[in-house]
């Protein structure tokens, strides 16, 4: 597989597919489409696009005169004759909304078939879309009892999700916005970044997992977006605000709103305007005869995050637990709507020895309304907190909530005896003790 000219077969010629044949045979690239619907294969041999896709016929039917592009059913003369295969057949849903995989299994089957009767290492490039965990649990045994032998030693997988946006899939697959490549063995990216040379952006490679995993990140935060904005512009419609304009000054915000700030798992939201601001938003919708359903499930989700933080600490198997940090952010005392006051409570509730470590919130530091809210919500985590020496002499379990150069050091101190649960990422910090995230 090496030049500029590669020999692939594409498996599956729908969207997807027939843009990828299209594209790759207009780079020079040897390109045999596969698939099993007659009509579809005449129309494509005829030079004709099976979809409406603005400039796809042109592309096919150049493709076609100049020899770049032939399609086929015989799966294993596609397979011998290239030295990569692209699958990407659809996983539609079914009537209750899970995924088939019917059609991308049955293909794995005959790829690997047809590669066991090859002695040329095979390269397999999985497309289409497939819940985390797929490939690795699935299509590579499917593949290796099929014949093609082991992945990663005798043929290779690499997972590489698209994101070409129907009516506009020949622009997207030369102008992604990232290509991603989930590799079994490393040397088959260098494969793939020269089979896709003429592709721009970043090339970022990660776990097959992983791979399947940003596809459908990237698919729900765009829907999560387009629900965002008919939401807020619903209750904007209902008090006469215009929602374009505050639309549009929303996402001029490029610090905290359209960035990578609050991109991390871990801690759920809290203190006294995110929470507050919600339920505000909400209930002032329903009074106004429009609901707003997503907006509604952002607060009980937030909720069920501190309940799954509270079962990740039980699940540790210690009833001497320390949690460092209490108020709902590094750098303040503002315990009000906390999700560690929460979680605090939860944990002592189930009857664990807790101690709780904050600069911010000990007892003899604090004044005002802070100082007024612990004596008479909180009184029994009062009596909880506690130093950071007498925490780590007398607690299993180290929950670290907040970052700073104060925690860093506690981090550091922990040793073998101790199960450190991190959820804001302090594991670039060395430390001798057993780490684990919520989601890592």
């Amino acid at each position: 597989m090496s030049g500029a000219e590669m020999h692939v077969s594409v498996f599956g010629l729908g969207y997807v597919g027939a843009v990828t044949s299209a594209c790759l045979a207009n780079d020079g690239h040897q390109v045999i489409g596969v698939d099993v619907d007659d009509h579809k294969l005449d129309l494509l041999s005829q030079g004709r696009s099976p979809i409406g896709e603005a400039g796809l016929d042109d592309l096919i039917e150049a493709a076609v005169q100049a020899g770049n592009l032939r399609f086929t059913k015989d799966y294993m003369a596609a397979v011998r004759e290239t030295d990569i295969s692209i699958v990407s057949v659809g996983t539609p849903s079914n009537e209750h909304g899970a995924l088939q995989t019917h059609h991308v299994e049955r293909v794995c089957e005959q790829i690997g078939e047809a590669i066991s009767a090859k002695s040329d290492r095979h390269l397999v490039i999985i497309r289409s879309t497939i819940l985390p965990g797929t490939t690795d649990r699935l299509l590579i045994p499917i593949l290796e009892k099929s014949g093609a032998g082991t992945a990663g030693v005798d043929f290779g997988v690499v997972y590489n999700p698209e994101f070409m946006r129907e009516g506009a899939s020949i622009y997207d697959f030369y102008h992604p916005p990232f290509t991603v490549l989930g590799a079994v063995e490393p040397g088959d990216v260098d494969v793939l970044k020269a089979l896709y040379g003429n592709v721009e952006g970043e090339v970022i490679t990660c776990s097959l997992s992983a791979a399947e995993a940003v596809k459908y990140g990237s698919n729900i935060f765009h829907a999560t977006k387009i629900t965002f904005a008919n939401e807020l512009a619903t209750i904007c419609d209902a008090v006469g605000v215009d929602a374009r304009t505050v639309l549009d000054i929303v996402a001029s915000d490029t610090k905290l709103n359209i960035s990578r700030k609050y991109m991390k798992p871990g801690m759920p939201f809290g203190g006294s305007c995110l929470p507050k601001d919600l339920r505000a938003l909400v209930y002032a919708a329903r009074k106004l005869d429009s609901p707003l359903p997503m907006f509604e499930a952002i607060l009980a989700s937030n909720r069920l995050q501190v309940e799954r933080l509270a079962q990740r600490i039980r699940s540790a198997g210690s009833r001497n637990i320390a949690l460092l940090g209490l108020s709902f952010k590094e750098g303040t005392d503002d315990l009000r709507e906390s999700p560690l006051v929460s979680l605090a409570e939860i944990l002592i509730g189930q009857g664990n020895s807790l101690r709780i470590v904050d600069p911010n919130v000990e007892y003899s530091a604090l004044f005002g309304s802070n100082k007024a809210f612990l004596d008479r919500e909180l009184p029994h985590i009062r009596s909880s907190l506690s130093s950071a020496d007498e925490a780590l002499a007398a607690s299993d379990t180290l929950v670290f909530a907040h970052d700073s150069a104060f925690f860093r050091e506690i981090y550091a101190k922990a040793g073998p005896q101790h199960r450190v649960i991190d959820l804001v990422g302090l594991d670039s910090v060395p430390s001798a003790a057993d780490v684990r995230g919520l989601y890592w």
